[in-house]
């Protein structure tokens, strides 16, 4: 009897939830572009600065591109940048050794997840190897931000950043440069939070913003078998958080607040199209970047071949909402 009212409660809450909840719309596809010229692909990071969109790959340590998109084929064109030594940045020594063997195997020491820019230009760069955020001017100079010291203690005493390869997957600045954002990826996964003092960064009030773990059920197509909770990008826009969850297929809009999901929009329709499928159970996008007509997604193919045969890296531009990315349904 009581697990039976145990399960009623869940179902009932469940449905409660529901009602409240705005149903999670399918973003429209509007065109897709695979992208030449990316030696080692791995596309990791997408973000609009100032006339065009740009790319940084995983496995590239010394280089961003500048996609070229006269063509439905998008060139990337390299812009080189020297990379200063990484700071330590508090990760235990295991995990540090643990990534560097295996940067130099697979290339990509530094593991650069996510990009974004400010106002004038700058690009921040995530390294999931080191829990650092590197900034790259426009003239191409490189230097690592002085992040708290308190940043990935706390990060790891609310459960996040305790295993190798589930660190930083995203980064997020507003356009003044006085805020920045950082997602951890998995088990547990959440957003952080730094203001900008002057030349400084501090945790005001504390650097969590939100933590979660637990696992969530993938669209039908993909079977029955909960995932992990993940996050493989973020993205400032009108003053609001978004995050790109590939488990769930979905790009949510977050409370700056609380990091607590205001709404989703599905992407599952496009990824899940049997000639664009990968042959593993965990979705390849971890690219994100929005403006008021749309979001472009950018597809990892972490060097595997879709069912199509397409081997190169891939983004995806899809139209806004209706209503626009701030609509309440």
């Amino acid at each position: 009897m009581i697990r039976h009212a145990l399960v009623l409660l869940s179902l009932l809450s469940g449905a409660a939830w529901a009602q409240e909840a705005p149903p999670t719309r399918e973003l429209e596809l509007l065109s897709e572009h695979p992208v030449e010229g990316m030696a080692a692909g791995n596309l990791s990071g997408l973000a609009w600065c100032g006339d065009a969109l740009w790319a940084v790959s995983d496995r590239e340590d010394d280089r961003l591109y500048r996609l070229d998109a006269s063509d439905s084929v998008w060139q990337g064109e390299a812009e080189h940048f020297d990379v200063p030594p990484a700071p330590n940045t508090g990760l235990p020594w295991g995990v540090r050794v643990r990534s560097a063997i295996t940067g130099l195997v697979r290339g990509g020491e530094m593991d650069f997840e996510g990009l974004s820019c400010d106002s004038l230009g700058n690009r921040y760069l995530a390294s999931e190897a080191h829990a650092a955020v590197l900034r790259v001017s426009p003239a191409g100079m490189a230097e690592w931000l002085p992040l708290p010291e308190a940043l990935v203690r706390q990060a790891r005493a609310s459960g996040m950043l305790l295993d190798f390869n589930a660190m930083f997957e995203g980064i997020a600045v507003d356009p003044e440069a006085n805020r920045l954002w950082l997602a951890a990826e998995r088990e547990r996964r959440g957003l952080l939070v730094m203001h900008r003092n002057q030349s400084s960064w501090q945790c005001t009030g504390g650097c969590v913003l939100l933590a979660e773990g637990g696992r969530e059920l993938p669209p039908p197509a993909l079977g029955d078998q909960p995932l992990p909770r993940r996050f493989s990008g973020l993205a400032y826009f009108n003053d609001k958080l978004f995050t790109l969850e590939p488990s769930a297929h979905q790009v949510c809009r977050r409370s700056l607040a609380s990091g607590q999901v205001e709404r989703c929009w599905s992407y599952a329709a496009t990824a899940l199209a049997d000639e664009r499928r990968y042959d593993t159970p965990f979705g390849n996008a971890e690219a994100l970047s929005l403006d008021e007509q749309g979001a472009w997604i950018g597809v990892d193919n972490n060097a595997q071949t879709r069912r199509d045969g397409e081997k190169r890296p891939i983004v995806w531009r899809f139209a806004a909402p209706k209503g626009g990315w701030g609509a309440r349904q």
